[in-house]
């Protein structure tokens, strides 16, 4: 049994992972226990949940930076004037989102991040809720064999959206543009090695550590070879008691663990804007 908090209120929303806190303002400082508490909430429930909150983007950065040094993202253009912050904007018009698939953010990186923010600024009037999975779940309820065959194992991760983005304009009918400069194509061409099965830095607990958007195959094997596994891995990774589904409104932040949960962004509101500001947080090599 959790020990109990006393300077917040934690509520569960699904029997997986996820949950809102209340009774904090995060556009003021925080004290320590206060702090210690919203940390526990978020390794405890993977993803955590804030209401009604009134950030700016400097108060933004102040409340992300108590998880970690921010980072700037090197392919995507900033908020203006914001380098760590990107706006997260789908206008009325415009037909893709950005991220929609179920993903970790960013593991073609070497250090992917340690966790992802998102403050609603503008929300339709319906639509637009994100799902979230909780990857230890995805682990522990493969079968032992399943498990000893991955234990090894290491998968290829690439950034392949962001490649077809740069050389064929794939993104050009969204708001979300890429930067235009050598360091960017760099970045675009980077793959990373990481384990299909990675153990958190913080708590020891194992979780499934492959997604849609960067896993491109497994070391050793070919990319068609790898498709049967790979496939079976992702429907399990995000079974339906695997998962929570939040419903956005104005003033609410979500903070997820992208070292144990992914998440997956629903376009389901055409002809309505939904704009996020979105910061993330720096990781370290998976282990």
């Amino acid at each position: 049994m959790s020990e109990a908090y006393r300077t917040i209120t934690v509520s569960p929303i699904a029997g997986a992972l996820g949950a809102e806190i209340s009774g904090v303002d995060l556009s003021r400082p925080l004290n320590q226990q206060t702090w210690s508490e919203i940390h526990r909430a978020f390794l405890e429930n993977l993803v955590i949940f804030f209401r009604d909150q009134k950030l700016d983007p400097q108060s933004f950065k102040t409340f992300a930076a108590h998880f970690g040094p921010l980072l700037e993202d090197p392919i995507v253009k900033p908020k203006e004037g914001e380098p760590l912050i990107l706006s997260v904007t789908k206008e009325k018009h415009e037909r893709k989102a950005f991220g929609e698939t179920w993903h970790s953010d960013s593991t073609h990186w070497e250090k992917p991040p340690l966790a992802s923010l998102l403050y609603a600024v503008e929300i339709p009037p319906v639509g637009g809720d994100t799902m979230f999975a909780n990857q230890y779940m995805a682990y522990e309820t493969l079968s032992p064999g399943l498990k000893s065959t991955l234990a090894d194992m290491r998968s290829v991760h690439r950034p392949d959206h962001y490649r077809k983005a740069f050389f064929e304009g794939a993104f050009d009918d969204r708001s979300m543009k890429m930067r235009d400069d050598e360091a960017a194509r760099a970045n675009v061409m980077k793959e990373s090695l990481h384990p299909v099965i990675r153990t958190h830095p913080e708590i020891g607990r194992k979780a499934l550590f492959v997604n849609n958007s960067y896993t491109r195959y497994f070391e050793g094997w070919t990319e068609e070879e790898s498709k049967p596994l790979f496939q079976m891995l992702m429907a399990h990774a995000v079974r339906p008691e695997f998962t929570c589904r939040f419903r956005w409104s104005p003033g609410a932040v979500a903070i997820w663990d992208n070292r144990c949960a992914m998440h997956h962004p629903i376009n389901d509101y055409h002809g309505y804007r939904r704009e996020m500001m979105r910061i993330v947080v720096e990781g370290d090599r998976p282990a």
